[in-house]
């Protein structure tokens, strides 16, 4: 155990050390944050500010091998690079052309069911995997492999993107991905497992030193998408999946609150909230500060944690 959260400390430091010389190198590069007219005012000031700092997440990667080499953690890692790829190739076409709209949403989501299948894949026929869904004391959903696989490509793509919406204020996603990353450290009787959740909130902390009000860089795609995709998996994988709509209350209802706005649009030509996704919404009309919904939001995300803790704990475990 001490093992682990030396590990998380040099993660951490590294993160820490390395991320002034990535943002001194994207200045340069001008690899910078382009801002969609129709955000607030206070987002607009953010205009010039780097973009792709999530690149240094991917020390966490280089240490989490280092210290288990093993095929699971080889598995973990993998994912979070293919969906850092993902988040990398939408934030360099934002960036380098200066245009908010990045790759095409069309193309990201090919990318992500591709990666994805592939991912479950090597899961079900490498790692065992079962298409059972636990839900209590023993008791598993039977489902056919097939249907199985589609659920979770839907699940995994789904929950990447919700997490990726989160990603809208200085330090909002770190701040409520260390409590989910937290989660699945205290449940997982699995070194892989427990390694890299903690080199990640190490990762995290490091980078939140940078990413917080007001962001001196932003982590972009590379960094949010990465850490949907894992998160995702690291799901699937300790078999949770029951527990999401609690364990990513904060992401759903980040995404619900995009779906319903333009649903509601569509059919009455009016917003049902002031701007989606919801963080933008307590902004606007409540005049909340960037700091205060971090740390409601993060607050929140404690909160889904130890009610998912105790679900599991009391009846699932």
């Amino acid at each position: 155990m001490y093992g682990i959260m030396a590990i998380s400390g040099l993660s951490f430091l590294l993160v820490a050390v390395f991320t002034p010389l990535l943002i001194w190198t994207l200045r340069r590069l001008r690899l910078t944050q382009p801002i969609r007219a129709e955000l607030p005012a206070d987002h607009q000031a953010k205009r010039g500010t780097p973009l792709m700092a999530g690149l240094t997440l991917l020390i966490g990667i280089a240490v989490s091998l280092q210290f288990r080499p093993g095929p699971l953690m080889l598995l973990l890692c993998v994912t979070f690079l293919l969906f850092s790829l993902i988040g990398f190739l939408d934030d360099f076409k934002k960036a380098f052309w200066q245009n908010p709209s990045g790759i095409s949403g069309r193309m990201k989501l090919v990318l992500q069911f591709i990666f994805t299948g592939a991912i479950l894949y090597v899961l079900l026929y490498s790692f065992d995997l079962t298409s059972d869904i636990a839900l209590f004391q023993g008791y598993h959903l039977h489902l056919p492999v097939y249907l199985y696989v589609a659920v979770m490509l839907l699940f995994v793509v789904g929950s990447a993107n919700a997490i990726n919406f989160t990603d809208g204020l200085d330090g909002l996603l770190i701040n409520v991905a260390v409590p989910t990353y937290f989660f699945f450290f205290i449940i997982s009787d699995m070194p892989e497992v427990q390694a890299f959740s903690l080199v990640m909130i190490g990762c995290l902390f490091g980078l939140f030193l940078y990413n917080i009000y007001p962001a001196k860089a932003f982590m972009g795609d590379t960094g949010s998408l990465a850490i949907g995709g894992s998160l995702s998996v690291l799901a699937i994988i300790e078999k949770v999946e029951v527990l999401i709509p609690i364990l990513f209350f904060v992401y759903l209802a980040e995404q619900l609150s995009v779906i319903l706005q333009v649903w509601w649009y569509k059919h009455t030509k009016l917003r049902l909230f002031r701007m989606a996704p919801i963080h933008y919404h307590f902004s606007l009309k409540y005049g909340w500060s960037e700091n205060r919904i971090v740390m409601i939001f993060g607050f929140i995300s404690w909160v889904s944690v130890l009610f998912c803790w105790l679900i599991w704990k009391c009846l699932m475990h």
